[in-house]
């Protein structure tokens, strides 16, 4: 199939261009470099720069190729500045997709895939957590998802729009070749800080809490492998033939991992000694997030390749190693 994949040089986008070349696909990224990079991009893979806001730009590139699906990676996903700048989400999560989606629908693109996340279900009941469990978002990065989500469905009704959306929990680590991986600015994810502070590249890390219910006292969360991710978005194009398929997954592993254990696997894999100081917990951590993945792999023959935190710490150190500065300069 000849995909789209809007913000294909993002660190999911990126990895999952990847994947889709390896299915024999044909990528074709589009992207504005407000988060994304060029260096990592696939050479071979035709780019369009520009946003998805841009409706005269989309018109243009649905008019010069003809796509039979459209994979969507390019929310903002900043949890705390969410808060502090709701505008900023609701313009480019929900309006810009609004423009995307009604671009796909004049040009007769009704297949979907849209990267949702775990924190549309807010404070869970219960654990793992299913596809069926309460949507109740508790800031407006998880809001502004969900929003979409009730947006397609309401497409897949009026336009006969398919689409599946992957709830997915903490993706993690980087190709195994070490050229692409994790690079944000700020980063805000623990598996790269806690690197960083081991390389002495960064602060002590921080970690939030000690209190917490679980064995260890610190938050358990779900580590997914983003190639593991990619994978099963790909696996979803033959479940979309049918007007007006809805479908819903929740990704991860399904175990939870400690922010101890992983500061244990990265000391393992390193060799070196993760630097780190206790701070207060931050208000609205649960204390555990982890996935009940049973659909997925019943629906879609999914089943993560990078199963422990080791295996996928040992790649996000072969990244990080190789890259100290990310996609800059050595």
């Amino acid at each position: 199939m000849k995909v789209l994949v809007v913000g294909g040089a993002g660190y999911i986008g990126s990895h999952c261009v990847r994947q889709l070349l390896a299915a024999g696909h044909e990528p074709v990224v589009l992207d504005n470099f407000i988060y994304g990079h060029r260096a990592a991009l696939t050479p071979s893979v035709k780019l369009y720069e520009a946003s998805m806001a841009d409706a005269a730009a989309l018109d243009r590139i649905f008019t010069a190729e003809r796509f039979d699906v459209v994979m969507h990676f390019a929310a903002y996903c900043y949890v705390g500045e969410s808060v502090t700048a709701p505008l900023k989400y609701y313009q480019n999560n929900v309006a810009a997709t609004l423009t995307l989606l009604e671009a796909m629908l004049k040009h007769g693109v009704k297949k979907f895939v849209f990267s949702s996340t775990c924190a549309t279900f807010g404070i869970p009941e219960k654990m793992p957590m299913d596809e069926n469990l309460p949507q109740a978002p508790i800031n407006p990065y998880g809001q502004t998802k969900l929003d979409v989500e009730n947006m397609l469905k309401a497409f897949a009704h009026a336009y006969g729009l398919s689409f599946a959306v992957f709830r997915y929990f903490n993706a993690a680590g980087a190709s195994e070749d070490t050229t692409i991986g994790e690079a944000h600015d700020p980063e805000t994810h623990l598996i790269p800080l806690a690197i960083w502070a081991a390389m002495g590249t960064a602060k002590p890390l921080q970690i939030f809490g000690n209190d917490f219910p679980t064995p260890d006292g610190t938050c358990q969360r779900d580590y997914v492998h983003v190639d593991d991710l990619s994978r099963a978005h790909i696996a979803a194009f033959d479940k979309l033939s049918t007007p007006g398929t809805q479908l819903f997954y929740n990704l991860g592993t399904g175990s939870p991992t400690s922010v101890l254990e992983v500061i244990k696997a990265i000391e393992k894999i390193s060799g070196l000694k993760v630097p780190a100081n206790f701070a207060p917990r931050r208000a609205g951590d649960p204390p555990a997030l982890y996935a009940d993945s049973s659909k997925a792999q019943r629906e879609l023959g999914w089943t993560p390749k990078f199963k422990t935190i080791d295996s996928i710490v040992a790649t996000a150190w072969r990244w990080h190693q190789s890259h100290p500065k990310g996609y800059a300069a050595k």
